[in-house]
């Protein structure tokens, strides 16, 4: 079969985006900013015993970076060797949405607090391996000069998408007081009304993630071992020895940024998942203008993704992401001595804004490593040592709360993970411009 470019036409860009946009229901509703939230402050508020429902949260999503660890490889590995990037995705975002659907029937009481600990560190699990066949797609959206434009405009999608989901659930459901909130007057009853988000959340993810599977052709993947497809769990453990042998004789940074960016993109994750939960708990925002919060983040967050974006094609994406989280670190480091609505604002909005570009460029520094027709390999190593890593953020934010007794104190969890992600990037080489000017689209089949 010859192999053809594939054009990255701006549908085809807009359509991959847009399941960026459609992600936002479970990262910014049912991660950050309304169900994690419900969980820890109101299904959990009266739990028993000396632990916290925020610790429990911890842990729970340390238990979830665990799984996927364990699971990445043999998923990731049968993505690339079936050549069924697709539905792949299609499978994995359907599993999604019906475990936000589901959460629908955890109601305003402790007893109902472990099932949603359980649907929500499922649902992490397969989001988490839903984004190793998108990752996949960026090269077949892009070009080599423009795959930081495009991989920050993915992620501006995002957190747009977050941006006026929320704003339609916090008027539509949450906004006011007393028994009925926001313009459809909701019941509050056992948590109705957030629950009713919840669902409503299940449905944006599902409608706005169809464009990709219409607009983006599926691919075949080249040099890819048809042994995979068929290894057993254990197997694919060897299959992924030999393919990291094999990238270490080819290109070590691929190894090394891999390892790097397994630290400090656990370290961003974690300053989202639990940036609502300290609002509330910690610096005094109510459940209803915590959702305000997480707008003003989302906007900055996208405004930050776009413009590194121009700059990652014009400087690099290493000098991006070292910048970021240096600027997240001292930012980081304020909000542990700062008290009160306002500085929470100031800086945790100043946070964010370095979220979004040290994501971005994560995503196009390793496209632009990549050899053509790896991508989905590479992507899948991508998710399998980020999970690997994704216990750290969680279990020091757990660990420091219940160390100090302090929810505040799980900043400094936070801080370390970041920390040490930014050191080990600063040791990892900058792609080069030979590095992704031979770059050619994967074959279309």
């Amino acid at each position: 079969m010859s192999i053809v470019e594939a054009p990255a036409g701006r549908a085809r860009v807009v359509a991959w985006g847009l399941w960026d946009w459609g992600s936002a229901a479970f990262n910014a509703v049912i991660a950050t900013f309304v169900f994690a939230v419900y969980l820890t402050d109101s299904v959990g508020d009266d739990l028993p015993g000396d632990i916290s429902a925020s610790a429990w949260l911890g842990w729970a999503l340390g238990i979830a970076g665990l799984l996927v660890a364990l699971t990445a490889p043999v998923i990731g590995q049968r993505f690339d060797a079936t050549a069924n990037r697709k539905r792949s995705l299609a499978i994995m975002t359907a599993i999604v949405v019906g475990l936000m659907a589901a959460m629908f029937f955890v109601r305003d009481d402790y007893h109902y607090l472990w099932l949603g600990l359980v649907l929500l560190a499922l649902g992490h699990v397969f989001f988490e391996l839903s984004t190793v066949p998108y990752n996949a797609m960026l090269r077949q959206v892009s070009t080599p000069d423009t795959v930081g434009r495009v991989s920050g405009f993915g992620w501006a999608m995002g957190y747009f998408g977050g941006i006026i989901l929320l704003l339609i659930c916090y008027f539509g459901f949450i906004a006011g007081d007393g028994d009925e909130r926001g313009l459809l007057g909701v019941g509050t009853e056992d948590g109705f009304n957030i629950r009713l988000v919840l669902v409503l959340a299940a449905v944006w993810f599902a409608v706005f993630a169809l464009p990709v599977f219409f607009a983006v052709p599926e691919v075949r993947r080249t040099g890819a071992d048809p042994g995979a497809a068929t290894a057993g769990f254990l197997a694919s453990y060897r299959v992924l020895w030999r393919d990291l042998r094999e990238l270490w004789v080819l290109d070590r940074r691929v190894i090394w940024f891999l390892l790097a960016s397994a630290v400090f993109r656990d370290g961003l994750a974690g300053v989202f998942a639990f940036g609502a939960v300290l609002a509330v708990q910690v610096y005094g925002i109510s459940d209803s203008d915590v959702l305000l919060f997480g707008i003003g983040a989302n906007v900055v967050a996208a405004l930050g993704a776009i413009v590194a974006g121009r700059f990652d094609d014009s400087v690099g994406p290493k000098r991006v992401i070292v910048v970021s989280l240096a600027a997240a670190v001292v930012c980081g480091t304020a909000l542990l001595f700062v008290s009160g609505p306002t500085m929470f604002w100031v800086f945790g909005l100043a946070l964010t804004l370095f979220v979004g570009p040290a994501q971005a460029s994560a995503r196009s520094f390793l496209t632009r490593l990549t050899p053509p027709g790896r991508e989905g390999q590479l992507f899948g190593l991508y998710t399998t040592t980020g999970r690997a890593a994704s216990f750290l953020s969680p279990s020091l934010f757990g660990l420091f709360v219940w160390a100090f007794g302090a929810d505040r104190a799980g900043i400094a969890g936070l801080l370390v993970v970041l920390c040490a992600g930014l050191i080990a990037v600063l040791l990892v080489a900058a792609p080069d411009d030979k590095d992704s000017a031979g770059a050619t689209p994967a074959p279309v089949v």
